[in-house]
């Protein structure tokens, strides 16, 4: 008997930052089907770049415990909608450096991933040379004059330390301190649900669903078929010629490891078959771990929802330190920080942290361990941060719009702020097919099966010196590529199928 046709040739697992970007690009095609599934609802549309709608209501986010370092547990958000933690965040959106490319395979220089950060974005401020001006993604700054006055002042006390202004953080050579670039307009936040999904949705081969959870992928032998999916409580294999995760450093793993690929030890040991012995799924992850320490505001310094969470950043031979415009309790609903808070963050820490499976069930959350500071080069970087930060809250500049708390200094040798700048990346790392920790080979395949492809942050081999979400979106745009070089046309349009 004749194996059901296909729901659709291509099926992108996920609609977050990445998700969203493959289902549009791959649909251009009208000759391809694409269905995208997204487990949580559809998007909120532009939300407020001051307000992250994240906190203990929010039904748009999934949470994970996790541990920061031993002793230490704290539990994270993750965007469960379209536009995933790019439709929640706070608008950040720098690129990675040249200098972090190189740590990439060779096909993934800085060279080689220019042309997608330039196609993804419109940024009409910055040189034609590094940036784009008819992309999705619009790249807005907040000008020195146009300021909050607490972004205004650490400028100005990055200046008295000796810091260069950089105007642009996007450009290659870019360093000092300077204004964010924000994937935002009008002070309101642009996701890629925004930007390229919700344009493209009457494309008669291609599919939305919300509310679809993903279980496994589904192999005939090493070949995939489709993905099992929870739809209203009931379980459906969805077919499809091609599968994409697009779940995030933490969900791609995940599904992964549920569908036989990971360390065949650790799959065993759960009961879970092995379809691919790849010990890389979930280990040496990275990410970017920060401490925080409290100023306050004098009386009468604003406060807007429309006012970024972060409009400026200084970057200083590995740290980055980001003064946040307002206590976490007015930019989080529900949060309970009242304090205004400068954050310190490591970004290029030694740390490596791990992605196991808790149980087989895959409705049960990983476990998810960041081996924060666990080297005495990492504590020492971070106490050298929080000094310099201190230093900048110090200063007459700064003094003129708030002042030192009291506690700031205490907080420095014991990291008792210490806290994950949500930006967990190379779960599945890419690499040669004789590197045994590579999960995915240079063009994103998953290495030991067919007819999957990754296609989000797990891929980074090392967490980039910046925020990744603009380069979440150039991984989905170089992959979406490969996708279409690798190819030819499908058939069909996608059925129903009470999908």
């Amino acid at each position: 008997m004749a194996a059901p046709d296909p729901v659709a040739d291509v099926i992108v697992v996920g609609g977050g930052s990445s998700g969203c970007v493959v289902a549009s690009r791959l649909s251009a095609n009208p000759d391809r089907t694409v269905l995208l599934i997204e487990a949580g609802v559809g998007s909120g549309g532009p939300g407020p770049l001051g307000l992250l709608p994240i906190g203990p209501g929010s039904d748009i986010v999934s949470r994970y415990p996790v541990e920061l370092r031993p002793g230490r547990q704290a539990t994270i958000a993750r965007g469960r909608v379209l536009g995933g933690s790019g439709a929640v965040n706070g608008g950040y959106f720098i690129r990675g450096t040249p200098s972090d490319f190189a740590s990439w395979p060779v096909a993934w220089s800085y060279s080689e991933v220019l042309p997608y950060f330039r196609k993804l974005e419109t940024d009409l401020s910055g040189d034609r040379r590094w940036h784009g001006v008819d992309g999705p993604m619009p790249v807005t700054r907040i000008g020195r004059d146009r300021m909050h006055p607490v972004s205004a002042a650490f400028l100005e006390a990055c200046a008295t330390e000796g810091f260069g202004y950089s105007a642009d953080l996007n450009d290659p050579n870019a360093e000092g301190a300077g204004p964010v670039p924000l994937n935002a307009s009008a002070g309101r936040r642009i996701s890629t649900a925004s930007a390229y999904l919700e344009p493209i949705l009457d494309r008669p081969n291609l599919l939305v669903r919300t509310g679809v959870v993903a279980r496994r992928v589904e192999f005939d032998g090493v070949r995939a078929v489709g993905v099992e999916a929870e739809i209203a409580g009931v379980r459906r294999l969805l077919r499809a010629r091609q599968v994409v995760l697009c779940g995030g450093a933490i969900g791609t793993a995940h599904l992964l490891m549920h569908s036989g690929i990971g360390s065949a030890q650790h799959l065993s040991d759960l009961g879970l078959p092995v379809i691919a012995d790849r010990p890389g799924v979930g280990r040496d992850f990275g990410d970017h771990p920060e401490v925080t320490l409290e100023y306050r505001p004098h009386r009468g310094v604003p406060r807007d929802p429309h006012t970024a969470v972060l409009e400026a950043v200084l970057e200083a031979d590995g740290i980055e330190i980001r003064p946040y415009t307002a206590p976490f309790s007015e930019i989080i609903p529900g949060a309970d920080d009242t304090a205004a808070r400068v954050g310190v963050a490591l970004m290029r820490p030694d740390s490596r942290g791990q992605l196991t499976l808790r149980s087989s069930d895959p409705r049960d959350p990983p476990v998810v361990r960041y081996r924060y500071l666990a080297s005495a080069a990492d504590r020492a970087a971070m106490r050298a941060g929080l000094d310099l930060a201190r230093g900048l809250l110090a200063s007459a500049a700064f003094g003129r719009v708030a002042e030192v708390a009291d506690g700031a200094r205490s907080s420095i040798g014991t990291f008792e702020n210490l806290g994950t700048s949500l930006h967990l990346s190379g779960t599945c790392r890419m690499g040669s097919e004789s590197d045994h920790g590579a999960v995915v080979d240079e063009r994103c395949r998953v290495i030991g099966v067919d007819a999957v492809t990754v296609a989000d942050t797990s891929v980074m081999p090392a967490v980039t010196s910046r925020g990744p979400h603009a380069t979440a979106v150039m991984i989905a745009e170089r992959v979406s590529a490969l996708i279409d070089g690798d190819t030819g046309p499908a058939r069909g349009a996608p059925g129903s199928g009470g999908v």
